[in-house]
């Protein structure tokens, strides 16, 4: 972004070259200069009593950005591994998200004092609204607001959103005083959303992928007769069998290759350590191209628009 508000266009800049690198792992500035892990450990589904373990298992092997969010229910559990850690809070990128429940000023303002105390952290690097809520705007609006104060105040590094649409971004924008830094959207082999991510690029907003291994289409199929699992695709295998790399480690070299953040997830121990060993070769333009036209361009997630997720019962304890 320009010194004066105004949006510098991210056209004619490389993915590499929007990259620092921090050790063996690449960082992206966001647009107030705050970096962001590419890769990052998610906790989306998992249960509070595994999730300590999980992400101590994450911390340990060198993971240095969590993702959870208030309607996870582990945030808890996420701050426990982090105290366990030994690590100093400034070595670690904790992003959360406020839930619909509490999209108003003042309830964004209470949902930030809550997570916080669970998460037993003083900061939060990013905050993100977790969901547009078409059928109410203005409440979408106003929570964002009261994060652009929380940032104001230096409470959190950086300020985000989740989900949101290229329609959603142009009725959302003109109402709003800071950029969202991410957008955190469903992307995956089968679904990349290139159009979204364009106006990302023009805007200057970060893509993060949530389902980036394409799972949402495993444990959601639309189809239950005929499930796409990226991790078998021929496609993707066959560049894995290239590189003696697996599918996982593939998809995510992917999105990194791309310009994205990715926050794969996971409990098991081996596949911690494995989607985290992904910094020690790329992929070519033309592997990229080949994972790039898998896109069908169907979701796998809700529809932001034909759900309204002030029904789901999502209630955040305080």
């Amino acid at each position: 972004m320009h010194p004066d508000g105004s949006i510098a266009p991210m056209s004619g800049r490389t993915s590499q070259e929007r990259w620092s690198i921090i050790g063996t792992q690449p960082v992206i500035p966001l647009n107030n200069g705050v970096e962001l892990p590419a890769l990052g450990f998610g906790v989306f589904q998992t249960p509070p009593d595994v999730t300590q373990a999980a992400v101590e298992e994450a911390l340990r092997v060198g993971y240095r950005m969590v993702d959870t969010a208030a309607s996870y229910h582990n945030e808890p559990e996420v701050g426990a591994a982090i105290a366990a850690s030994g690590l100093r809070r400034s070595d670690l990128f904790v992003q959360t998200k406020v839930w619909v429940s509490n999209y108003s000023h003042d309830g964004a303002l209470h949902a930030f004092d809550v997570s916080t105390r669970k998460l037993g952290v003083d900061y939060i690097d990013l905050y993100m609204l977790h969901q547009p809520l078409p059928q109410d705007f203005n409440a979408t609006v106003g929570a964002y607001q009261a994060l652009e104060q929380l940032l104001g105040e230096g409470r959190v590094r950086a300020i985000g959103v989740s989900n949101l649409s290229v329609a959603h971004l142009a009725t959302f924008l003109p109402r709003v005083s800071v950029v969202p830094a991410v957008n955190q959207i469903e992307a995956h082999p089968y679904y990349n959303q290139p159009e979204l991510r364009r106006e990302h690029a023009r805007l200057g907003i970060a893509t993060q992928a949530w389902s980036p291994l394409g799972g949402v289409y495993v444990y959601r199929p639309g189809d239950a007769d005929a499930v796409k699992n990226a991790l078998t695709d021929p496609a993707i295998t066959t560049i894995a069998d290239r590189y003696g790399k697996t599918a996982a480690q593939i998809v995510l070299r992917w999105h990194i290759d791309s310009g994205r953040s990715a926050i794969p997830k996971s409990v098991n121990p081996t596949r911690i350590a494995e989607n985290l060993d992904v910094f020690d070769f790329t992929l070519t333009a033309d592997e990229l191209a080949i994972i790039d036209a898998l896109n069908t361009g169907v979701r796998g997630g809700p529809n932001q628009d034909a759900i309204d997720f002030r029904t789901l019962d999502r209630t955040i304890p305080n």
